[in-house]
């Protein structure tokens, strides 16, 4: 007898892990590959000026558990870095701030390692960067050193690494991100009413003969059967019914809604359990899920781009990029995704009903994964990554790296058409769509104050001269003319002067957050990283993305 009870003991449970629990909410975000790219990642931070918003940075890159990271930091804390770095305190007065800074974030999270420079082993950043040591990515701060600027973006070019530049002064800020050529992100996480792809139009044979058999005999159902029917069923029933006595299927928004009232009428509203629910749902999803098939605008930019570098073709994405292309071409479609919307609906037909779905999904994976596997390099291509492909291919998208090295003409162009549209007073636009103006005039007048002299500097003064406001104009006028005239680069000039370079830590701290997010995007290759420029305006609460 004790033999047959201990035989029919349940399996012991194991609860979540410690790491689980302590990264449960992040975990729900990115899940266990994301978490694995993030603690194998090793971020380097050049730290210079007041250096506040590289350490908040990193801070949001250490609670939620990189690998390891390093900081070059050549300053010494002074009395100026305890008003606006919330890591130091007085006990590191004279003390290299790039041993305090990594001695006091490590203490935020043990599971990372840290590392300072320069130390007796390594003086400068050039050895850094040689050695066998490598980057996931680099961030700088601005000012700036330009041969420490030239030689990181060297690094970048040989490593493919991402570069992010930061620069905060005053209420203003902004951070640049350069990406080592194309950036594709195939799990962008879409919102889950987007996902929502039934093929109502275009149904395949299992799906119209589903269909067919739950409602050969609608109107003789009795009321049960009738308010159990999955709305994908009445819909395709009555859409069927359309397109026989109008010749098409409602196609303007005139139409569907035309065809959404008929669905509505079709319901029994004589039944004691009251109108049939499916019918309303059916009703509710016309208008998202009546839908000619179409190419995404963000995968179309994938099939039509050309490549340069021969490497980057032989990846694993451009690989399966092009199956699916030669699926698209075939069929006209893109591979289902094979997920279902909740209906109301009996369980055991809901469940035949998904399994139709998902054996479609699988079936157009199997077929891409076979012409994946038949083109060359293909046969090392993870099968998981092409699923993953096929169930986001409507979201995949591609950051072109618009600012990238080597492209300061195209840059510079940018710059120019962007300042020559900016608009200074709301008459200027459409009295009708609210007047929000561009933040450039702060990325332009930030951007001069790293590379300007002071005009009443002596050449043998030190410290030099604070940049004035004309300063900062006439800088801006060189590289973009006309801009300097502009009443709000006039404005953001005389702030940016104001400040005299010095950070504020609130607006660090929020910079900091929101540079970790972009770069927490790119580790992982989840969601979808900003292209290429942000600017924060803590005068008004603003942010704008730039593509300059």
């Amino acid at each position: 007898m004790t033999e047959i009870i201990m035989s029919q003991t349940p399996p012991i449970l194991h609860g979540p892990s410690e790491k689980e629990r302590k990264y449960d909410r992040q975990l729900r975000l990115w899940a266990a590959n994301g978490q694995a790219a993030l603690e194998s990642a090793n971020i380097l931070l050049l730290n210079s000026g007041p250096g506040a918003v590289g350490a908040e940075t990193l801070k949001n890159l250490v609670l939620p558990g990189i690998g390891r990271f390093a900081i070059y930091d050549e300053a010494h804390v002074g009395e100026a870095d305890l008003g606006v770095n919330f890591f130091l305190d007085d006990s590191c007065l004279g003390k290299s701030r790039s041993q305090s800074l990594t001695e006091l974030i490590v203490e935020l999270n043990p599971d990372v390692q840290g590392t300072w420079y320069p130390n007796e082993d390594v003086k400068t950043v050039e050895p850094l960067l040689s050695g066998s040591q490598v980057f996931t990515a680099i961030i700088y701060t601005h000012p700036i050193r330009p041969d420490q600027l030239e030689l990181l973006e060297a690094y970048g070019r040989e490593h493919k690494t991402p570069l992010v530049a930061i620069h905060s002064a005053g209420f203003y800020s902004y951070f640049q991100i350069n990406l080592p050529g194309t950036f594709p992100v195939v799990d962008t996480h879409p919102d889950a009413t987007a996902t929502t792809d039934l093929r109502l139009l275009n149904p395949w044979p299992e799906l119209a003969a589903f269909a067919e058999d739950m409602t050969k005999d609608i109107d003789a159902l009795d009321n049960y059967e009738h308010g159990h029917l999955p709305y994908v069923t009445i819909l395709l029933h009555y859409l069927k019914e359309w397109k026989v006595e109008h010749g098409k299927y409602p196609a303007s928004y005139k139409e569907k809604a035309a065809f959404r009232e008929l669905v509505k009428s079709k319901a029994r509203p004589s039944d004691p359990e009251g109108v049939h629910e499916n019918f309303l749902e059916g009703a509710d999803a016309v208008m998202q899920t009546v839908v000619p098939l179409s190419l995404p605008s963000g995968l179309k930019e994938v099939f039509e781009y050309q490549h340069t570098d021969p490497v980057e073709q032989k990846s694993g994405f451009w690989i399966i990029a092009d199956a699916v292309k030669k699926f698209y071409e075939e069929h006209q479609c893109l591979p289902l995704r094979g997920n279902l919307p909740d209906m109301k609906a009996q369980s055991k037909v809901y469940i035949q009903l998904q399994g139709i779905y998902k054996t479609k999904a699988r079936k157009d994976a199997a077929e891409i994964l076979q012409i994946v596997q038949a083109t060359p390099g293909g046969e090392h291509v993870d099968p998981v990554e092409v699923d993953l492909f096929c169930k986001n291919a409507a979201f995949v998208k591609l950051i072109n790296a618009t600012g990238g090295w080597g492209s300061e003409i195209t840059r510079a162009d940018r710059l120019k058409s962007a300042a020559a549209a900016m608009c200074d007073e709301p008459d200027e636009l459409d009295p009708q769509i609210p007047f929000a103006p561009s933040l450039l005039p702060i990325y332009l007048a930030l951007q001069a104050s790293t590379t300007t002299t002071p005009s009443t500097t002596p050449p043998s003064a030190d410290p030099p001269a604070a940049l004035t406001a004309d300063d900062l104009l006439l800088s801006i006028a060189e590289r973009v003319p006309g801009a300097d005239a502009k009443a709000r680069v006039e404005e953001a000039a005389g702030e940016v002067a104001r400040a005299e370079g010095a950070e504020l830590h609130n607006v660090a701290a929020l910079t900091g957050g929101m540079v970790a997010q972009e770069l927490i995007k790119i580790v992982t290759k989840q969601y979808i990283p900003i292209d290429n420029t942000c600017v924060y305006d803590g005068i008004h609460s603003r942010c704008q993305v730039l593509r300059l």
